[in-house]
């Protein structure tokens, strides 16, 4: 029986072949900044909304976050927006201390923070994929979606807004 069709995606052989013709991955360049804010170019992006699931059991989840890449724009941004009252709705033992600290954590990664250790010092691209990474833990992330941005930032703080914070 054949197996699944091969992807022909980012990670394809002719990208891969490009990548290795300019050397070294862009992005992991230390000088490679972020883009302008507002660039004015419509590039793709790809977010996650991050999620808690206070008890695996039940299932029940509340939105605490986004993060999200766009490549081209050289941008990983992670926002977290915490609502103790809503969280205790769920669980009233949450301990919402070791919750704050491992968000805090997930930024600290998301920011390159060399601190943070090694997936911290990862490229971009690599630390959103271990950020929107399936997981098992309190705080879980949604497949991955895509769009296009002109301005990353603000396409996070409008993610954040419509998707997590409460109106």
């Amino acid at each position: 029986m054949p197996g699944p069709p091969e992807r022909n995606d980012e990670a394809g052989p002719v990208a891969r072949d490009r990548a290795d013709a300019r050397g070294a991955d862009a992005e992991a360049r230390p000088d490679a900044a972020p883009s302008a804010a507002g660039s004015g170019t419509d590039e793709v992006f790809q977010y996650a909304v991050l999620r808690v699931v206070p008890s695996m059991t039940r299932g029940e989840g509340l939105n605490v976050g986004v993060v999200l890449h766009a490549r081209r724009h050289r941008f990983l941004g992670l926002r977290v927006v915490v609502d103790p009252e809503r969280l205790r709705a769920l669980d009233p033992t949450l301990d919402l201390d070791a919750l704050q600290e491992h968000l805090h954590g997930l930024l600290r990664v998301a920011e390159g923070d060399p601190a943070a250790g090694a997936i911290a010092a990862m490229p971009r691209s690599d630390r959103f994929g271990w950020l929107a990474a399936p997981s098992n833990t309190i705080v879980q992330p949604s497949p991955v979606h895509t769009g296009l941005c002109a301005d990353a930032a603000a396409t996070l703080d409008r993610l954040v807004t419509q998707l997590v914070v409460v109106p």
